[in-house]
């Protein structure tokens, strides 16, 4: 991949500026990373020859829009284009007390969970760390938002899976904490579930709060709506995570994706919270997002109600709202669809 100045870190930006001045890299990377000036012709202090020179050598490295996606419920859906014309998407979810960027953190996904569009895709490559930091930097320079101005949520859920990206994904967290100044409580990574990845990444300095997707009570089902567990079996999944670090005002996350006639009886239910009940932890419920290919069907407001009711007597259970089903950019449905299978989809 062709270097770029997103997804430097400062003294990354000093070796690749010399003979500049050490001065000269701290203006850069200001003007990107902390006035999140994102151009380098708005770069005014910096000398004509070095703005000529960081054009033909080190480019900003933002990506292009190559179309937003606005949903009825305020959701943007952003297909961005990147250097190698391979495409990812991001999603902005909007609400009253805050925003949440979900990011990517592959294009595609290698993980092939039979409820998730991004599966379909298969595996292009991973992104860089700038290529994440810049997802975040571009959502936050067309929608006018400050981590100092209102709460701001990030969420590596978008396409891949990020423990399979590890190195990238944790140099893109230290750039949002330590420069952009993002909190390191209000990113979450979620994961299938790669169980040494897991523990190296709860080794990690500076690192995003853990969620697992379980998506199953048992191993031969999770194996057969997740065939990962064939390789990282749910019993060892559950002791990693009785082994997870966790620190001071931590817990885990468990998202459940609630498939009709699947996984969504009260009897899964039970199980659920014979897993983690016993954990510090809290469970996300989903009913099922639809999409083309999905051989699966969404279960009623009621038995997700019911199966809410069972696992919330022992552990706190939230139901997720979704969001930007329309645009299909909610949790599950993002696969690079353009504006004309948008509107072959909605018929």
């Amino acid at each position: 991949m062709t270097k770029a100045i997103v997804g430097l870190e400062l003294a990354e930006l000093e070796q690749a500026l010399r003979p500049e001045p050490a001065y000269r890299a701290r203006q850069v990377f200001d003007y990107v990373y902390t006035k999140r000036i994102l151009t380098l012709d708005r770069m005014t202090s910096l000398p004509a020859t070095l703005r000529q020179r960081l054009a033909a050598e080190l480019p900003v490295g933002m990506p292009t829009v190559q179309h937003r996606y606005d949903s009825s419920d305020g959701t943007r859906r952003y297909l961005l284009d990147l250097a190698d014309q391979r495409t990812v998407e991001t999603v902005l979810m909007p609400q009253d007390d805050r925003d949440t960027i979900c990011i990517s953190s592959q294009v595609g996904c290698p993980v092939d969970c039979k409820f998730c569009l991004t599966a379909l895709m298969g595996l292009e490559r991973n992104l860089t760390a700038g290529e994440i930091v810049a997802q975040v930097l571009l959502v936050m320079e067309h929608n006018g938002l400050s981590p100092t101005d209102r709460r701001l949520n990030l969420v590596l859920m978008g396409m891949g899976e990020p423990l399979l990206n590890l190195p990238n994904v944790l140099k893109a967290t230290r750039l949002l904490t330590g420069v952009i100044g993002i909190a390191p409580k209000r990113i979450t990574l979620s994961t299938s579930g790669i169980i040494p990845k897991m523990i190296e990444l709860g080794q990690a300095e500076v690192r995003p709060r853990l969620a697992i997707s379980l998506n199953a009570s048992y191993e031969a089902q999770r194996r057969e709506l997740m065939p990962i567990t064939k390789k990282y079996h749910l019993a060892d999944l559950m002791e990693t995570c009785r082994q997870y670090p966790l620190r001071k005002d931590e817990h885990l996350t468990f998202e459940y994706v609630l498939l009709k006639d699947v996984n969504d009886t009260d009897e899964d239910a039970r199980r659920v919270v014979q897993l983690v009940g016993k954990l510090n932890c809290k469970v996300n419920l989903i009913a099922l997002n639809p999409g083309p290919g999905i051989p699966f069907g969404t279960p009623t407001p009621e038995r997700v109600a019911s199966f809410q009711r069972i696992v919330r007597a022992q552990v706190p259970c939230y139901l997720r709202k979704p969001r930007g089903r329309d645009i299909y950019a909610a949790c599950g449905q993002l696969k690079r669809m353009a504006s004309e299978e948008l509107v072959t989809l909605g018929g």
